[in-house]
Formats: structure tokens, sequence, C-alpha cells
């Protein structure tokens, strides 16, 4: 047993008992280790409901995104142009700002982060609050084996955008194999057959997790805050293993259009664009299907990231350097190289949603019952600018959300699509954000 006066050791387990055998959990890197520089089912249940976000980095060109319409029926520009009769589910979002309120503006990562967590960041790795999509899976992530799911296209480890803080950060699967094995690997329980045998290696790996909860109560008290916080997010990732695996010793409620896809072959790992779409779109299909699974029902996918290092054949920069290098055509007023980048990442974005609207549920479809909120990092990447961020939501959310529109933000924060979506799915806030981004104004518009 754990006593207060005890000094903790770095390779210090939790020890328990479990039916006569010892079990043992291993504790998170502590600074305590550290030194000073530190619709309905047949049940008549409701469909569920479903939340993911979409991010790709580096804005988009003003003068061919933007509308010229506002409100239902927008038209299609020519960098909106790939969402064709998909304009139906979409709603773009311009002229919604960031204000830094003087604190300086981190190129490529305030703008993400404000959007994200309400908050400006006061220096690059400063996460100063948690992502929505956090608030949003504690209201509906119950019942699933997974309570968020993050896949990163580029293929690169810290490209992830939902967190619980700096020091908390959800990693993404990078792989469509890897993402494909955790899925529907051995330990998947297909919701349609008609036999269900339980496991008894999860029972197993349950109660070793259950058999150092005392273990653990004694150890938080020897912690300071900072500590007890780090401790708490590690133990919330048990607690989320011990519910998965509760789960897999139930048989799971029928989802009539899950059906196992083929498993994928391994892809070459870089950043050719055409190797991060291949990447993405292989995701993106078993994403909709762990979905119809009922495996998840909060996502978050990265199609290309805020620094996008993403190359192009016979090209020896990169979209991100391009940005910055490539001249500015005065006829057209675009940057043609980088533009081209720009309309790639518009169209992954309408094969993401056309792959949720092709997935039928209930008497329509998955994106019906869903809510995607995409958004960029910037406006214009050649100026960081944060002034009219490009954002977008998909889907209906089970009748809740009117779609097809183009809401002109006239200037009023970023964050009020961020509070308008965590208020949809229930999360009790009366304000979100902080300084000037701090909102308690809904968009309207949007809702039915």
């Amino acid at each position: 047993m754990f006593h207060k006066h005890k000094k903790l050791q770095r390779r210090q387990v939790l020890k328990g008992m479990l039916k006569g055998g010892a079990v043992a959990v291993g504790l998170p890197l502590l600074d305590v280790f550290l030194n000073t520089n530190g619709t309905a089912f047949a049940s008549n249940a409701p469909l569920p409901s479903r939340f993911g976000t979409w991010f790709w980095g580096l804005g988009v060109d003003e003068a061919i995104f933007v509308p010229r319409t506002v409100g239902a029926g927008y038209d299609l520009t020519r960098q909106l142009s790939p969402l064709g009769e998909l304009r139906k589910h979409v709603n773009v979002y311009t002229n919604f700002n960031v204000s830094t309120d003087g604190k300086p503006n981190l190129c490529h990562y305030t703008g993400w982060v404000a959007l994200r967590s309400g908050i400006v960041p006061a220096a690059r790795g400063d996460l100063p609050g948690q992502s929505l999509d956090i608030p949003i899976a504690d209201m509906i992530s119950g019942g699933t084996r997974f309570r968020s799911l993050e896949l990163a296209a580029t293929g690169v480890p810290r490209d992830s955008y939902s967190f619980r803080s700096a020091d908390a950060i959800n990693p993404p699967e990078i792989s469509p194999l890897e993402f494909y094995k955790k899925i529907f690997g051995p330990e998947f329980q297909d919701p349609n057959s008609d036999t269900f045998t339980p496991d008894p290696r999860i029972m197993l790996r349950k109660s070793v997790l259950s058999g150092v909860v005392d273990e653990i109560k004694q150890v938080e008290g020897a912690l300071g805050q900072a500590d007890r916080q780090r401790l708490d997010y590690y133990l919330t990732s048990i607690r989320e293993l011990e519910t998965r695996l509760e789960l897999q010793l139930q048989k799971p409620a029928p989802a009539p259009h899950c059906a196992v896809p083929d498993e994928p072959t391994e892809l070459a790992k870089g950043l050719d664009v055409e190797l991060v779409v291949e990447r993405h779109r292989l995701m993106t299909d078993m994403l909709v299907m762990a979905l119809a699974c009922n495996q998840s029902r909060v996502f978050n996918m990265v199609c290309f990231d805020s620094f996008s290092a993403a190359t192009r054949a016979g090209s020896e920069r990169t979209h991100h350097i391009l940005t910055h290098e490539e001249g500015v055509d005065p006829d057209t007023g675009l940057q043609p190289q980088s533009s081209w980048f720009v309309q790639r990442s518009m169209e992954e974005w309408a094969y993401f949603v056309g792959s949720l609207a092709n997935m039928p549920e209930g008497d329509g479809s998955l994106l019906d019952n869903t809510l995607v909120y995409g958004h960029s990092d910037c406006r214009f990447a050649k100026t960081h600018s944060l002034d009219g961020i490009p954002m977008f939501t998909a889907g209906r959310l089970n009748g809740l959300v009117k779609t097809g529109l183009h809401i002109d933000g006239e200037g009023d924060a970023g964050t009020r699509l961020g509070y308008t979506i965590q208020r949809l799915f229930g999360v009790p806030l009366a304000d979100w954000g902080q300084g000037s981004l701090r909102t308690s104004s809904p968009i309207n518009e949007m809702l039915v």
C-alpha cells in the first residue's frame, strides 16, 4: 500500500489484488518524477447523434471561395465547385473573425487553437483550454467502444487538433491499415451476428484495471495540482478503456448497414498530395463504416495540417513554402500553384461529406444524423490573416440544423459557431471563450 510520506519513484506501479493474485498498472510521467526544469431503431430508440471535425491547413483564396450570395442556394464559386449537389448538405460561414486581444498572431497556430478552444494561445505549444469535441464526447459517447476517433491523413503523428490540454493531446491514427485493425480487428463484435460469445480475456483485462482503484486514490493525495490533473487525464483514459471492455462483454445492438470492409494494404509514407489523398479516402471510408457500426460517435479528421508540407509532382516546394514565396498573379489575384493545393483540399472535403451522405441510416443517411465542423487555421496563408477564417458545417444533426446556407458573420467572433455547436449537443454552457472571443450568441440562422 502507498503512504503519503513515501517518495514516488518513476518506475513505481499501482499494485492491487485480484482473486488472490497481484496486479499492477504503471503510472504516467508526472512532474514529481522530473527535475525543476521540467430518427429510431426497431426498439424505438432514437438514432444516435454524431459529431466530427474536419481540418485543412493554409486557408483559401477569398476571391474564388466566398459565395456572392448570402442565405439559401448560395452560388458555387470556383473553390466551392467540388461540392456540386452536396451543397444542399453544407453551410459556409464567412466573415467570422478571431481577435487576439493584443497577443501575438502565432502563424498557422493561433487561429485553429482559438476556434477549437475559444481561447487565444499565449505562445506556440500553449493549449489554454480543451477542444470543443471533448465536452461533446462527454455528452454523446456513452455506449460506444471508442470515446472518439482521431485520424491524420498526413501520416504524421503530431497532427492532432483534439486535446484536453497541452499535456493530453489525443494521438491520431496515421495508417489506414492500423486504423482498420483498431476498429475491425479481433476485438470487433459484429452487431448483426446471430451469435455472441464474450471473450474471457476481456474480463481479465477489465478486472486488472479495477484491481488498483484504492491504490490510485492514495497516490492522488501525494501530488501537487498539476500532477493531480495529469494523473486525472491518465485515469480518464483508463476508465474509458474499462468502459470499452465492459461493452465488449455485451452483445452490441443491431446496426443494419454495418459491414466489415476489406482490409487495406499499407501505404507508403510521405506527403505527396496524391498519397495524402489516397490515405484520406481510405480512412474516410473506414471511418464512415465505423460510425455505421456504432463504434464511436465522435471523430476528428485532419486532411492537410496547418503547416502543410504537402508536395506536388514536378515541384520542389511544399504548399506552405509556396504560400510565402509564390507571387500573386496581378490579373487573377491568386497564387496559382498554392491555389491548386486549396482546390485539392476542397475536393477532399467534398469526398468526406459525400461519403457520409451516401451511407444509409434510418429513412435518410448517416450525414442526416451527424454534424461535421470543418475549418482552417487562417483565411489567406500568405498574410496569416485571422479575419474571415473559412468554416463549414455539414449535416442536419437529426433535423436540428438547417443546411445549404451561406452565413455572413459580419465581423463577429468565430467562436459563435463553436458555441452554437456545443449547445446543440447539450453541453451546458452559459457562454464560451475568453476576451473578445467570449460569446453567448448562437448563430440562429442555422437552427431549425
